[in-house]
């Protein structure tokens, strides 16, 4: 067991390589320990079977080169936010003690996402509570609060509150998304498999625009966009400017 500094929280495997993997690259570079934890393993997928889609987290996880990984095991499509599942999120939470926590999209086209969303939000909450009782390895747990959730933005763009720079991350990032060779377009033959809404090569071009819009608003190449249950605060009204051009000149 190791304390890991920022913790992401994926309903299905590629979740999070879809939409916060240039974000988990960006810490790691700064030294922070980083991991995954999917809440299924999403068997209900129409391309590929479970036992192919681990190996290809696994694979996935080498590229991004995350400190823990760990699937909950519970089922797609049919998890609930009920005292079960928010136990098991809470005992997770607890064991890595994250100080931020990234979690799936507060609405989006896929019902799993906004209901794991919440699933995460309330867990997090919860695992701060000292008279709530977990157990990891046989021995009791502590009480363990994140300082913030963030919610990924995922298929769906709606609001959201602050973008982070992954352009030096790009590549790495879309080689952790076409680890999922079952799930995406990788130019290789998928002939017999259904196709889906993210299996097409029209959805790789769509994930890269998007990146770019997020990015254009503070003048960035490629970014990734988060939404915030509570107010960020900064110590001076000059921290995000002076974030900004400190980043410009480390490109230059």
């Amino acid at each position: 067991m190791m304390k890991i500094d920022l913790l992401a929280f994926a309903a299905h495997p590629d979740d999070v390589e879809l939409s916060a993997s240039g974000t988990l690259l960006l810490h790691k570079a700064q030294g922070k320990t980083t991991g995954i934890i999917d809440l299924t393993r999403g068997e209900l997928g129409s391309r590929g079977n479970m036992d192919l889609r681990s190996e290809e987290a696994q694979n996935a996880s080498a590229i991004l080169g995350i400190d823990v990984r760990e699937n909950l095991g519970m089922a797609d499509g049919f998890f609930e936010i009920n005292e079960a599942s928010l136990l098991k999120v809470i005992e997770v939470i607890r064991k890595y003690r994250p100080e931020i926590v990234l979690a799936p999209a507060l609405s989006d086209r896929h019902p799993d996402h906004s209901r794991a969303a919440e699933l995460v939000s309330r867990a997090c909450f919860l695992s701060g509570l000292v008279k709530i009782e977990s157990q990891f390895g046989g021995g009791a747990q502590s009480a363990w609060r994140p300082k913030a959730v963030y919610h990924y933005i995922q298929d769906r763009i709606e609001d959201y509150d602050l973008v982070i720079d992954i352009t030096p991350y790009w590549e790495k990032k879309m080689e952790s998304i076409l680890a999922y060779s079952s799930q995406f377009h990788t130019g290789k033959d998928s002939s017999g498999e259904p196709q889906t809404p993210i299996s097409s090569k029209e959805f790789m071009e769509y994930l890269k625009a998007k990146a770019i819009a997020f990015g254009r608003p503070i003048q960035v190449m490629y970014a990734e966009a988060f939404k915030v249950e509570r107010t960020p605060g900064v110590h001076s009204l000059f921290d995000r400017s002076e974030e900004r051009r400190v980043g410009k000149e480390c490109r230059s």
